[in-house]
């Protein structure tokens, strides 16, 4: 074991210095350290966590990648999908592509004696990944869809429930028109009740089945107007709707859930400059507390250092016992806030102790992504920074005469 280490380690560790006046201050920079792997924690599990939260809600809601035909216009009215040169098969094909999903939108509006509300009907086949939409459904159940005739089940929002005064199995009129035709009349059944937070989406979108849409939009059976396709990570996104959007054909396009609601998308932007910003914030804290624990350790043990300089000990090497006495002395502030932090984290994940309003933030409670990659980060990411902060206060240390430090010893 090299000198600086080993005699830092002692020092570090020694029961004298608990009786010493540097106590306090050593508390003080390990309670800063704590503080700030906490902070730092929090900031990054919780931000990370809700972008992927709003994301993947987007994404399971409407599909990860959307392929719909350029006649749409980006009209929430369906054009039929263009099969030529779609190769749907090839997509499915694809590993990281979960499932795919057919579906015809159409616009119109509910109404009944206490309210109305515009609504896009959103009409889904037998291939309806029932199992992906049941986290959203906080009552009743998914409408059974076989595409056998006409099924007049539907899942509403929460919202569109709260304002048309709808509970489940109560019944609804929709109309709907077109141009230059007479409107048309639907009556449903609610059968379930969604909610995913996200305010563009809890507003307006209403699932059905499909062929009531295709015969609102004029379509043929088998036809639909887009089609969804889920993936297995998120993360894949960009990387894989450029091949997905070759095999789409040529007279279809592709549209990410990311780009489908770019207000969404401006908001989850500002977690990034949070994280960043209270990280460095913390860091600055933790610095100066540290450089300030160092000094108080130097001027402290000044006699020591004039009995190391007299032994033949360089400055360097003195510099290093010191950089490295105060670095040990960090690592029960990091353990303890490691702990904390994460247990905090763990109680949030599993009991949502904190709420929020999702027609501010898009979720109703604080999302957690825990993991374990971050939380090495911090804590070495703390300790490189503090080490490298240290080097220039450590210099104090050429300063010191042996002759004139000893004297009074």
């Amino acid at each position: 074991m090299k000198f600086p280490l080993y005699f830092s380690k002692k020092i570090a560790f020694s029961k004298d210095n608990k009786n010493n006046l540097s106590r306090i201050i050593v508390f003080i920079g390990r309670l800063s350290v704590a503080l700030g792997v906490i902070v730092s924690l929090i900031t990054v599990s919780t931000g990370l966590g809700s972008k992927r939260a709003i994301k993947e809600r987007m994404a399971d809601f409407s599909g990860h990648i959307s392929i719909k035909s350029k006649q749409s216009n980006n009209s929430y009215n369906s054009s039929v999908l263009q099969t030529e040169g779609l190769q749907l098969a090839k997509i499915k094909d694809i590993p990281a592509v979960a499932g795919t999903q057919k579906f015809v939108s159409v616009s119109g509006i509910m109404r009944n004696e206490h309210n109305f509300a515009g609504i896009i009907f959103k009409g889904v086949g037998k291939d309806f990944d029932s199992e992906r939409f049941k986290k959203f459904l906080i009552k009743g159940n998914t409408p059974k869809i076989t595409e056998d005739g006409y099924n007049n089940s539907i899942c509403i929002s929460e919202k569109i429930a709260k304002d048309l005064h709808l509970g489940v199995k109560d019944s609804i009129v929709a109309v709907f028109s077109k141009e230059s035709q007479s409107p048309l009349y639907r009556k449903f059944e609610v059968v379930g009740i969604y909610k995913t937070d996200i305010k563009m989406i809890d507003d307006l979108f209403v699932i059905g089945d499909i062929n009531h849409a295709r015969k609102i939009q004029g379509m043929q059976k088998g036809e639909s107007g887009g089609i969804d396709v889920f993936l297995k990570n998120i993360d894949n996104i960009d990387e894989e709707t450029p091949m997905i959007d070759r095999l789409a054909g040529y007279q279809n396009y592709t549209l990410k859930a990311t780009d489908e609601y770019p207000q969404i998308m401006d908001f989850i932007a500002i977690f990034d400059t949070n994280i960043v910003l209270i990280i460095s914030i913390m860091l600055i804290v933790v610095i100066i507390n540290i450089v300030m624990v160092l000094l108080i350790l130097i001027i402290e043990r000044t006699n020591s250092i004039g009995m190391l300089k007299t032994l033949g000990a360089t400055n360097r090497q003195i510099q290093a016992i010191f950089i490295n006495y105060t670095l040990l002395i960090m690592i029960p502030g990091l353990i303890f806030g490691n702990l904390i932090g994460v247990s905090f984290l763990l109680l949030q994940k599993y009991f949502g102790l904190i709420q929020l309003n999702p027609e501010n933030y898009y979720l109703s409670v604080v999302p957690v992504d825990l993991n374990i990659l971050h939380m090495v980060s911090i804590s070495l990411g703390i300790l490189l920074v503090a080490a490298i902060a240290l080097i220039l206060p450590s210099y104090l240390i050429s300063k010191i005469s042996p002759v004139k430090s000893i004297k009074y010893t």
